[in-house]
């Protein structure tokens, strides 16, 4: 009985790139089961050092709480956040350097068991069933090795050391959409494309049916009705827009500055991060990467040179290691502005609507802000902190108030939760093999 693949009906439609965030709807009954509740289709995370926690915790209950001075801009999207700390890592006594922030595991480990951040494992998990894109994981930061230290990506490769990351906006800019989108196409243009690809799937496949059993014919109803329904929904977005006065679907950003705007880069990582964060929701909704990474300065040095808030030394040894005589002042300061950035990539996804019509890319995307230490002015992970987002429909338990969440469980288990949260559930490879029965996503995370 001939058999109709995925893969002829991608080729013969010649859709390619452009048919890319249709093909999950497109997914015959071979797929693995995933498990229940409703998963993400992308992760970004937000990674940075650690901080002053007894300035970061906020006061009050897991949902009648208030933000401290730190956290205070994150009060614009309250309704999206989980505010999470007090999970220690395997090595709560690791400090700069130690790669336990994704990976669960620290200096003790290296060289025993594969080193891999939770991005990594995430992405090569959805390659392996099916979910691959052209860029498996999109790596952004400027000068994340700064001093001679480390970011907090690893391959479970090259044990010792991180990953590279993009540093260069222009370099990002042309990594991504280089070749991948037509230049100048609109909404208008991208919405009669898809459409046009629609209609050619449909012709062909209505032409298949006579000549299929029962149940592959089945089979191709089901896939008919799901292009329908597309077709349907595009129908309505190229009527309407797009819908909640957002922005439509995949379409390619501004060019980014050159590099000379980003000369010396020590001093110009912060602008260099801003405009790296600008070309993550584009990537996401035009289907080119689901995991993506912004790490701000390495473990051991970040210049911030903000003239608009008067800040300009070394996070590190400024910021944080000389900052008691002014109780903090200047770290108070930025990171206020590190949540501003945050707000900033949450609300850009809040208003990109999603080219299946499934909502926008918040409400299939988890956001999570991560450190590489808990208390970076003790040099110690006894207290991880973590904010995370989504969408009011997407993964994550929310409230509109917020949540706030103390934990005593090892930090590991919320980065289980991402994996779980992307429809990773086999988290064989990942972080502590001997983890045990608490080898299980965070308790209260999911929705």
């Amino acid at each position: 009985m001939p058999r109709l693949s995925r893969r002829q009906f991608t080729v013969s439609a010649g859709a390619g790139l452009v048919l890319a965030p249709f093909l999950s709807l497109l997914r015959g009954g071979d797929q693995p089961a995933r498990a229940a509740g409703k998963k993400a289709k992308r992760l970004l995370l937000f990674c940075t050092m650690g901080t002053n926690t007894d300035m970061w915790s906020p006061s009050g209950g897991e949902t009648s709480f208030t933000f401290s001075a730190m956290t205070q801009p994150l009060s614009a999207i309250k309704g999206n956040v989980i505010l999470i700390e007090g999970c220690p890592s395997l090595n709560p006594s690791d400090g700069h350097g130690a790669p336990d922030g994704l990976t669960g595991l620290g200096y003790g480990q290296v060289g025993q068991v594969p080193i891999i951040s939770v991005d990594q494992f995430i992405a090569t998990s959805l390659a392996a069933s099916g979910g691959s894109t052209p860029i498996p994981t999109l790596l952004l930061g400027a000068d994340s090795t700064a001093g001679g230290g480390k970011n907090m990506f690893y391959n479970g490769k090259n044990q010792a050391n991180c990953m590279s990351t993009i540093g260069s906006p222009m370099s990002a800019f042309n990594t991504v959409f280089g070749g991948a989108l037509p230049t100048g196409m609109s909404a208008d243009t991208l919405l009669k494309r898809r459409k046009s690809i629609l209609d050619m799937m449909i012709t062909e496949i209505t032409g298949l049916q006579s000549t299929l059993g029962s149940v592959e014919k089945a089979k191709l109803d089901l896939h008919l009705a799901s292009i329908r329904q597309l077709e349907n929904k595009l129908s309505q977005q190229q009527s309407s827009g797009g819908g909640g006065g957002g922005t439509t679907m995949c379409q390619k950003p501004a060019t980014p500055p050159g590099d000379s705007m980003f000369t010396p880069a020590e001093t110009q990582t912060v602008a260099a991060n801003a405009a790296l964060e600008g070309l993550i929701p584009a990537a996401f909704a035009c289907n080119i990467t689901r995991i993506a990474g912004i790490h701000y300065g390495s473990d051991q040095k970040l210049q911030v040179n903000l003239p608009s808030k008067s800040l300009n030394d070394d996070q590190h040894g400024g910021f944080i290691h000389s900052g008691a005589g002014s109780n903090f002042k200047n770290l108070v300061t930025f990171e206020q502005y590190l949540c501003e950035r945050f707000v900033a990539l949450v609300q850009a996804l809040g208003k990109t609507q999603e080219a299946d019509g499934s909502g926008t890319l918040l409400d299939n995307t988890i956001v999570a802000w991560c450190r590489d230490m808990g208390d970076a002015v003790n040099h110690n992970q006894q207290s991880m902190r973590f904010v995370l987002a989504s969408g009011t429909n997407g993964y994550l338990k929310l409230d509109p108030n917020g949540r706030y969440i103390k934990s005593t469980q090892r930090h590991e288990r919320v980065l289980l939760s991402l994996c779980d949260g992307l429809g990773v559930t086999n988290f064989k490879g990942f972080g502590d093999p001997n983890l045990g029965a608490n080898k299980t996503p965070l308790t209260g995370i999911a929705a």
